[in-house]
């Protein structure tokens, strides 16, 4: 889910980057430069939807399809993503142009981490008993910078967000540092990099990764007490390409793969190097509509 949802948000920001090209006379001839031009200042409303193909749970190697959709608006500058299982909003409203982004706003994360045994293959990890759904709320603040490496439309951003579980499900904290870098190729089509990692509190890491006796004997996995630390690192790209229009109007085909990498105790735990893997391919593919 997490993959699609960078892909969801990459997409949206690639978007937002395109409307500089206008201005460079890179827009083709039957698009008039005012028109383009006209749209730096306009709202607009992203909505897609993507198959992920992703782990059964965090560390799992087993996989499954699930579907993720998405919603991601900018509305007088400002920008509010309902991506799958999360929600952001930003609100410090952007400005176009090759300029600095100050970003700083509330997330929310519906977490469905081992939350039914339905979804999951491997029987030692039922047998571990269901989580409950954990309810993560927090927020993030950021730096962005357009027109950095490539052209004067490309965008270099990095974010730290922080959330915690309200709903006492593992009653902990996540802490989530991202570095991301977009870039439009043309008017239809864009790339973006990014590389990620989550530290996790020690609730975090007792609900998902230690195991007790009782669930020992029941699983067949070994005694194990997990402590928090840095979690996971990850690394992904991600591209869209405009199927009608260009990529602020129409259809448009999105998609992206990913890496994850399980560390420290996580890494360590039964439910990952005995029962799972520690590193983790994940893909998406989807479309989705801007007006």
């Amino acid at each position: 889910m997490r993959l699609a949802l960078f892909i969801m948000t990459a997409t949206a920001a690639l978007v937002a980057a395109t409307p500089a090209l206008a201005q460079d006379g890179t827009q083709p001839s039957a698009t008039p430069t005012s028109t383009l031009a006209a749209d730096l200042d306009k709202d607009t409303i992203t909505i897609a939807v993507a198959g992920a193909y992703l782990t059964d749970y965090e560390g799992s190697n087993d996989y499954r399809f699930v579907p993720a959709p998405a919603v991601q608006a900018t509305i007088s500058g400002y920008n509010i993503q309902v991506i799958g299982n999360r929600a952001s909003v930003d609100l410090i409203r952007d400005r176009p142009g090759p300029v600095w982004d100050l970003q700083a706003g509330p997330i929310g994360v519906i977490n469905f981490n081992r939350q039914s045994n339905k979804t999951i293959d491997d029987r030692r990890i039922r047998a571990l008993g269901e989580r409950n759904t954990a309810i993560e709320l927090g927020g993030f603040v950021g730096i962005g910078k357009t027109g950095v490496i490539t052209s004067d439309y490309d965008k270099l951003s990095a974010t730290l967000s922080y959330r915690h579980d309200v709903n006492n499900a593992h009653d902990s904290d996540i802490w989530q540092p991202t570095v991301a870098y977009f870039t439009p190729l043309n008017l239809k089509t864009a790339v973006g990099l990014f590389v990620s990692a989550e530290r996790a509190g020690g609730g975090y890491a007792r609900s998902y990764y230690s195991i007790d006796g009782t669930q020992s004997l029941a699983s067949g996995l070994a005694v194990y007490n997990a402590r928090g630390g840095w979690k996971n690192w990850s690394v992904g790209l991600a591209g869209t390409y405009s199927v009608t229009g260009d990529l602020l109007h129409g259809w448009k085909a999105i998609g992206g793969i990913n890496y994850r990498r399980m560390l420290n105790d996580f890494a360590d735990s039964p439910v990952v190097s005995v029962a799972g893997s520690r590193g983790q391919w994940l893909a998406a593919a989807g479309i989705g509509y801007t007006f």
